[in-house]
């Protein structure tokens, strides 16, 4: 029997058997991307989940009389979910968004316009939630990494799923590196788990980094000529996932928090560290010291990388099967390339401009090691920008048409000459224009607006009726398809990027100013008083999860602390600011309060009780605390205010009066030291 959750807001449950349980016999974790009509757009799975698929259809053979291949394995397995799930939507305008079988198996289904996501879980790790916090976070990571094109559904299917079998691989194994990188920091890094970038505090070197970035790395940067056209608009040092310095130019929008999370995510994908394994100096360092009396670790990062070597070893150079090396060759295709530092990587973030809002302009994004454990990163504005900003206003423009024509607001000769849709044409024309002079190809979105001219703007044609709609829709996907042709990751030329030799001045400025400190700076990372920040979540924590140590009393904390988090966003998404529960030998406090910039707590109001079906509390998956700022600013219009959060766990046997009292007590030290310029 399988237990389905109906995609309510009242979250009613039923059993159904429209799915039978015999072909969800596999575990461990898998998370896919489809379409309606079941064409995989992407996956990903962990080893036992693949091992379990190849050992239940290994078994069945192909005309040619070979196995068939893994992603046809996954596309038959999934297949009757995916047709299921659209049947129920056709027919019923409903679906559900999880289901469990009787083995075990958590299933959570989420669909976004024409995709449909489904991620799985067989070993108990994962609950539905965790589930549905993951295909959100992986369509966050489409978004980054694909932008506007997200909009239309029939280019995200070619971006996901290329024709050309290599550049597929390519793009999968990019994503699905993504995915792991993700799961690890959720699993080892506390600022991962609540999703707030955690902030080193160093008050002195903090500030003397913000203004170097500021007067030295940016400004020269800037106002060099090797840049190619591109203009730095934030710069930040990263030790391990923690931030050590932000600072952002006159001309460039605030970063948002669910962007910058995402970034860090994107560099330990590329330079990853493991908060686990590695090994930090049993010395206590003092975060006041002078920089000459630190513990300095073993300077071994290239024999760790490559192994080390036994004795009885076979020897570096040896004679080699042809047959085998060719496999091996074969196999090494499948992975992706070492990345080189100097080529950058384009993302798609949030802006504010006078113009307004734009959720995904074109950003190139240089990751620079600086040591092991260290890196800078720039994040630039390129040429032509301003495209992307045409086309969003454009698609909104579309889009509002669009939901008036469905409504039923018709007419003909009296909605032509409106404003709204003349305005609207002038707009399309003059872009138009634009592009041609910039020589970007516009022969197909050219021949769409001639046709919806003619329908709207001529007397024989039907005029501004639903006879548009297919043409709005024809419109905004060729708009989609001008941004693609702009700015898609295929289209950085090697001419179009910061000089080496300007990214090599960079990463030399930046290497003099931290060399006395770097050591300090890696020891500081696994010692930090936390403070996490950034733009309105604070989450203060004493101590750091990498101090827990190891052994089975350190796993069995973390996992109390990790279950905390998830409980409390349990709660708050039902309305709850202050939660204290007992556990056992342990009493969990959970807080959430506003205040004002001059650090005076506001008054406690009821906040919104979200629906079941809503996305995961976080700022990574949805930037909920962003909307929640937005929803209690409305009473106080005249000043800024902040949002906080705490977590304590205290022992059962301290009385309830001591512990209040100690909560109230930590949120003020914590935050004392920290009161520093921030980003």
């Amino acid at each position: 029997m399988i237990r389905l959750t109906k995609k309510s807001r009242n979250s009613q449950r039923y059993s159904g058997s429209s799915l039978h349980s015999g072909y969800l016999t596999v575990g461990m974790k898998c998370l896919l991307v489809a379409t309606e009509s079941a064409e995989v757009l992407f996956y990903w799975t962990d080893q036992e989940f693949e091992r379990n698929i190849k050992k239940q259809y290994g078994t069945s053979q192909e005309e040619s009389g070979r196995p068939p291949a893994f992603a046809d394995s996954i596309n038959t397995l999934f297949a009757p979910i995916i047709i299921s799930c659209s049947t129920m939507i056709d027919r019923l305008g409903d679906g559900y968004t999880s289901f469990s079988t009787e083995n075990g198996h958590i299933y959570a289904l989420h669909q976004f316009e024409e995709c449909l996501y489904i991620a799985v879980n067989g070993d108990g790790e994962e609950t539905d939630e965790d589930l549905k916090r993951k295909i959100f976070v992986m369509k966050k990571f489409t978004e980054i990494l694909f932008g506007m094109v997200t909009l239309s559904s029939s280019l995200l299917r070619k971006e996901l799923r290329p024709s050309d079998t290599e550049q597929r691989n390519r793009v999968w194994k990019k994503l699905q590196r993504l995915l792991e990188t993700y799961s690890r920091l959720r699993e080892q890094d506390q600022s991962f788990l609540v999703e707030a970038v955690e902030r080193l505090i160093h008050p002195t070197l903090c500030e003397q980094c913000i203004e170097f970035l500021e007067r030295r790395l940016v400004q020269q940067m800037n106002s060099s000529t090797d840049r190619a056209g591109e203009e730095v608009l934030h710069a930040f040092i990263l030790v391990h996932t923690k931030l050590l310095a932000f600072y952002s130019s006159r001309n460039a929008s605030t970063l948002s928090s669910s962007d910058l999370l995402a970034l860090i995510i994107i560099v330990q994908d590329l330079y990853p560290s493991n908060l686990e394994l590695d090994e930090t100096p049993s010395k206590e360092v003092d975060s006041t010291s002078a920089p000459d009396v630190f513990y300095t670790p073993e300077p071994s990062p290239s024999e760790r990388n490559s192994g080390h070597l036994s004795s009885d070893s076979p020897p570096v150079f040896q004679f080699v099967d042809p047959d085998i090396q060719m496999a091996e060759d074969s196999l090494q295709t499948l992975q992706l390339p070492v990345p080189d530092p100097m080529t950058p990587t384009r993302v798609f973030l949030e802006a504010t401009f006078k113009e307004g809002f734009f959720p995904m302009m074109p950003h190139s994004m240089y990751c620079l090691p600086l040591w092991p454990g260290i890196t800078l990163v720039l994040l630039t504005k390129i040429p032509n920008s301003q495209v992307a900003m045409s086309v969003y206003v454009l698609l909104e423009a579309f889009t509002k048409l669009e939901k008036r024509l469905s409504e039923g607001l018709e007419g003909t000769a009296a909605l032509r000459g409106q404003s709204p849709i003349q305005e609207l044409r002038t707009r399309v024309d003059k872009f138009i224009r634009m592009l041609a002079s910039m020589d970007i190809l516009t022969s197909q979105l050219q021949n769409t607006w001639s046709e919806f001219k003619n329908k709207a703007f001529t007397r024989s044609g039907p005029g501004v009726t639903k006879a548009l709609l297919p043409s709005c829709r024809s419109i905004k996907t060729q708009l989609c398809g001008v941004y693609q042709q702009c700015f898609a990751a295929m289209c950085m030329g090697s001419n179009q990027r910061l000089t080496t030799t300007l990214q090599e001045r960079a990463l030399n400025m930046v290497q003099e100013k931290l060399m006395d400190w770097k050591d300090f700076l890696l020891v500081k990372s696994k010692r930090n008083i936390t403070m996490v920040s950034y733009p309105c979540l604070q989450c203060v924590t004493e101590g750091s999860a990498s101090e827990l140590g190891k052994g089975p009393i350190a796993r069995f904390i973390k996992n109390k602390l990790w279950s905390l988090v998830a409980t409390t966003r349990h709660y708050l998404q039902k309305g709850y600011t202050t939660v204290t529960l007992r556990d056992g030998d342990f009493y969990f406090c959970y807080f959430l309060w506003f205040e004002n910039e001059t650090g005076y707590k506001l008054e406690v109001v009821d906040i919104p009780n979200l629906p079941d079906d809503s996305a995961p509390i976080g700022m990574l998956a949805w930037d909920y605390y962003r909307k929640l700022l937005r929803y209690y600013s409305k009473s106080h219009q005249n000043e800024l205010v902040k949002c906080y959060e705490l977590l304590t766990v205290h022992l059962g046997v301290v009385p309830t009066e001591y512990i209040l009292q100690h909560c109230s007590q930590l949120a003020r030290k914590l935050w004392e030291p920290s009161r520093i310029p921030l980003l």
